[in-house]
């Protein structure tokens, strides 16, 4: 089934405001949050659904990202942004949403929130990949070094004696309307529930190390400069086990020596003598499958466009693959011998070898148009 579009999601337009947001997703997590509707699995989802889009379209980066390539561009290999929130996830992350002290505002509106406890989530982690132009071609499996921050090996917990567990500090305030019950994150935990029991020699008050670890990434055909793909859970973790950050690749493309990308077309220069383009010739060109022969006509003029269909780039959407265009240029030596400025001389005294272009011949500017 076709994932939704984040803004019908959430009911807002494309231009939405950040307030507009803030208030959309509001307004839908009260209506499908668990508490308000237990043992109904379609809510849960269309309460995870309306997190999932906020998660993106309130993020600047995500939201241009996902503005520009859709759901495909959220995405890298199984780890990436696209489903995979839990409540956990959502809790931890969007708790403030609603004010209330810093603490989860679900407890204030729905009567103590089931219990449900708050986890802190670790921060994320950038790194930077690059890219050749095969890779982004057709899509690449990589494995990359992280630099992560783990729970050290021997470190025990135990709950918080100060909120119990709950990562919350709740509070009653007598009202004219009534008892009013407001949460705040618990003072001594931080919102984890957990306090460290016993660490090994070595290990902070986190009972965080650094750790290097193999991460395996899926990267999509079609992954363009400056795109930045998200895998979740893969950022620093939060101390006392909460939720891990998340691990954003941003993409770097490589130059090619020959080639050059212009969206999913390649480009290639190709230069011929002109007797090369006055008799005809054929000519290897290079491509990103590797070299191709190609046939230039006789007579072909400077500044022609030849297509190689299906020769680009993969479309990350997944429509279909680009071309490579091939500009002619007719190459003009800057230094002639006496023999062959002779033998040019008398080829310009004959009327065939003035410019005599066809009435009606479209020029560079006009082929260049045609194409794109």
């Amino acid at each position: 089934m076709a994932k939704r579009d984040y803004y019908d999601i959430l009911g807002v337009s494309k231009g939405a405001t950040d307030d507009e947001l803030k208030k959309a997703y509001r307004k839908m997590a009260i209506k499908y949050h668990p508490d308000k509707n237990p043992d109904n699995p379609e809510a849960e989802d269309k309460f995870k659904e309306a997190a999932e889009a906020y998660e993106v379209l309130s993020n600047a980066d995500k939201r241009a990202q996902y503005d520009r390539f859709g759901h495909d561009g959220m995405r890298a290999g199984a780890g990436g942004q696209g489903g995979g929130m839990n409540m956990d996830d959502i809790f931890s992350q969007f708790g403030d949403i609603f004010g209330g002290g810093g603490g989860s505002p679900f407890e204030s509106f729905f009567g103590g929130g089931g219990g449900r406890s708050r986890q802190r989530k670790g921060s994320n982690l950038r790194i930077k990949l690059k890219l050749t132009l095969d890779e982004i071609a057709e899509g690449v499996e990589k494995k990359i070094k992280v630099n992560r921050l783990v729970n050290a090996s021997g470190v025990t917990f135990k709950t918080c004696p100060t909120c119990g567990g709950s990562g919350q500090q709740k509070k009653v305030v007598n009202t004219m309307l009534g008892q009013m019950v407001s949460a705040s994150t618990c003072s001594t935990c931080h919102g984890s529930g957990k306090i460290i029991d016993q660490r090994p020699p070595g290990v902070d008050s986190t009972g965080l190390e650094m750790k290097e670890e193999i991460i395996p990434i899926k990267i999509p055909a079609g992954v363009a400069e400056g795109m930045q793909l998200s895998m979740s859970g893969k950022g620093n973790m939060a101390p006392g086990g909460g939720v891990a950050g998340d691990l954003l690749i941003v993409i770097e493309e490589k130059e090619h020596e020959e080639l050059k990308r212009d969206g999913n077309n390649v480009l290639y220069d190709l230069y011929i003598s002109f007797t090369e383009a006055a008799l005809g010739t054929s000519i290897e060109v290079p491509t990103i499958d590797g070299k191709v022969r190609i046939k230039v006509d006789a007579g072909t003029q400077s500044g022609k466009i030849l297509r190689l269909r299906g020769k680009g780039i993969k479309d990350l959407n997944g429509y279909g693959k680009g071309d490579q265009l091939i500009h002619l240029n007719v190459w003009t030596p800057k230094k002639l011998t006496s023999e062959e400025r002779e033998m040019l001389e008398k080829l310009s005294k004959s009327d065939n070898m003035r410019p005599n272009p066809e009435k009606g011949e479209k020029g560079f500017f006009e082929k260049v148009k045609e194409f794109f």
